[in-house]
């Protein structure tokens, strides 16, 4: 079917043929004017396209920023948090394949605005929860100015009948008080919604302009009679058989159905593309796992805020990105590299990056030191990480929970899960500052001051550990770019390993297996392979298990950085199998050509022999050496 052969890329440079007969008279002045219009408005749909990758890079690179605020606020374990990430992919799966292949044949400014439409009511959605649910509390102690009641810290075994009623209610006033805590607290919630109400205003702003666009535009007549023959300009052009259908005639949905399964038959049939579809997918299972929990490895691994974590990845590591994506497609069009070039650039970016990425193994933190989970009370390396550890001598005569996490950070630079834990006695609040003293197991862990006072919040990671950071950050940013560098080389392999009347819906598949295969899946099992490094978990108020509280830094480190490695792996091998497969095809369609050419030099050669005895015979006044002599 002739239809069937148009691309995605054809939007707005089909040619409207003139019908036979039409006057060629036409002035210069009308045909400049024509130009102008035409590439106008071919500015005005790249402009709005630009836009609405930037509308969808936002949200999406939004929701990823969010990770570790929406797993809070909600109390929420990582793989829970995965599966939020990854469902924002599902709604793709529902149209991609046939706006892939229908698409190309309807009015596709207006698909576009209508998508644009959806994402930007889905991103504004996203934000409805913290509106209709109730509001965040977190754990926190603190003396109540206002009540006569003073509570101590550790609860002792003398104060066992104080009635609950009247300690629930003083815990459910410091959730109407002022904020005491800080962004720098573990338990700190920011205004996570906000950007998704921007976010989906940008993207429905966005749709606006593709419903005041037109199907298609005629292209200008100093293009149509040009006689260039150039790749790019054959890419985008159609035959122009297809242009003389009538203008008001509509596309046949059923027999473009039926169309399908074969064109998805020959597509699949193509091992090139199939090995090139299988090393992308494993690929991106290991680039959308890495993204997706960055920031939270860096809060975990090194002691950084959210807010932090997410600034540095903005300010250098997409700029990194954006950098080596447009140098990709530098070095393809200053070079002209050929489809096997490309394919080699493709894989000596990857094995660059994934070997600059093992480096990141030695770049980890050793874990805080944690009274009862990572050390015992006495600031020796325990053998067992039970909860029960969390109970010593010091704490015995205290009625403390084993559930909460409100951390303190003693004197002695180790930080316990609560105060009660620490067994403080007394505390003084300046501002937002809380100071716990009398911590009896602060004191027989203390140093030779013998001081036995606390802060609240966790004690600070050790010296080394921001020397470590800003080595991260390093080799985060040259191994971001490395990996980008590939960006382009691969799409243009992707592009020109298929049949033209086939990259439209090659596109759509392609795109389809890493949102099904790669995009939903693996922040999903990523996220439960962390959940397994959890040292502390936190528990609702229905007693249901929450969000984690404090990681294992070693644990996290490996199953982060190691899965990434082997995933990575995994798609180098199948790179190489394209780069051999893209070979051998070459390889065999030389030798074929050569072949062919060779065949018809020897049955040119063989008429023209024949063609001379012929002439020969006919001539009566022929000699040999006749032709020397002339």
């Amino acid at each position: 079917m002739d239809t069937s052969s148009k691309e995605n890329i054809q939007l707005f440079c089909k040619s409207s043929m003139q019908p036979v007969g039409q006057s060629s008279f036409k002035t210069e002045y009308s045909s400049s004017k024509e130009k102008q219009r035409c590439c106008g408005k071919l500015k005005v749909f790249l402009g709005a396209l630009s836009f609405v990758y930037f509308a969808k890079a936002l949200a999406e690179g939004y929701l990823k920023s969010t990770i570790t605020q929406i797993e809070r606020r909600f109390d929420i374990p990582s793989s829970l948090v995965g599966v939020i990430d990854g469902s924002f992919e599902i709604g793709n799966l529902l149209v991609i394949t046939f706006v892939s292949y229908f698409g190309a044949k309807l009015h596709r400014p207006k698909i576009i605005g209508t998508g644009c439409l959806i994402m930007g009511v889905g991103t504004l959605l996203i934000a409805m929860p913290q509106f209709f649910m109730q509001q965040y509390r977190y754990e926190k102690y603190s003396p109540f100015s206002n009540s006569t009641l003073s509570l101590s810290p550790c609860l002792l075994e003398s104060d066992s009948q104080l009635p609950l009623s009247i300690i629930e209610k003083s815990q459910s006033k410091r959730t109407d008080d002022h904020v005491t805590i800080t962004p720098k607290d573990p338990q700190w919630v920011g205004a996570w919604w906000l950007g998704y109400l921007i976010a989906g205003i940008v993207s429905l702003l966005a749709a606006l302009p593709f419903w005041c666009l037109p199907k298609s535009l005629p292209r200008p007549r100093s293009r149509e009679d040009s006689n260039s023959s150039s790749e790019k300009f054959k890419f985008i052009m159609d035959d122009h058989t297809d242009y003389q259908t009538p203008l008001g005639e509509k596309s046949k949905i059923m027999e473009m159905a039926r169309d399908f399964l074969p064109s998805l038959k020959n597509l699949f049939g193509n091992p090139l593309y199939l090995l090139y579809l299988c090393a992308s997918t494993v690929q991106f299972n290991s680039l959308f796992g890495m993204v997706t929990y960055k920031p939270k490895y860096i809060e975990q691994q090194y002691g950084q805020s959210s807010s932090k974590a997410n600034f540095v990845i903005g300010l250098i590591n997409i700029p990194a990105v954006a950098f080596g994506i447009f140098s990709g497609g530098i070095v393809m069009k200053k070079f002209r590299i050929s489809v096997y070039g490309a394919a080699k650039l493709y894989l000596g970016s990857s094995v660059l990056g994934y070997l600059l990425f093992l480096s990141l193994f030695a770049l980890g933190c050793e874990n805080s030191d944690v009274a009862g989970l990572t050390v015992s009370y006495q600031g020796t390396k325990p053998v067992s990480y039970h909860e029960r550890a969390l109970f010593s001598d010091c704490n015995s005569r205290c009625k403390c929970s084993e559930t909460k996490w409100d951390p303190v950070c003693g004197e002695n630079g180790i930080t316990y899960a609560s105060a009660c834990l620490a067994g403080c006695q007394t505390s003084t609040r300046s501002g937002k500052t809380l100071i716990f003293y009398n911590c009896t197991c602060v004191g027989i862990a203390a140093s030779k001051s013998g001081n036995s006072s606390g802060m609240v919040g966790r004690c600070q990671k050790d010296n080394g550990c921001p020397k470590m950071f800003l080595y991260f950050l390093v080799i985060s940013v040259i191994t971001s770019y490395t990996l980008s560098l590939g960006g382009i080389p691969g799409y243009i392999l992707l592009l020109r390993c298929i049949k033209p009347q086939f990259k439209s819906f090659a596109l759509g598949i392609y795109t389809l297996a890493i949102r099904v295969l790669a995009g939903i899946p693996a922040p999903v099992y990523f996220g439960i392979l962390i959940d397994t490094s959890c040292l502390k978990w936190g528990f609702k108020r229905c007693g249901r298990r929450g969000s984690c509280r404090l990681y294992d830094s070693n644990a996290f480190r490996h199953i982060y950085l190691g899965l990434t490695v082997m995933l990575g792996t995994v798609s180098i091998f199948l790179s190489i199998a394209v780069l051999f497969t893209l070979k051998k095809n070459c390889v065999s369609k030389h030798r074929s050509f050569r072949t062919k050419t060779e065949g018809t030099m020897v049955s040119t050669r063989i008429r023209k022999e024949n063609c001379t005895t012929s002439d020969h015979l006919l001539q009566p006044n022929y000699w040999p050496g006749k032709e020397t002599q002339l």
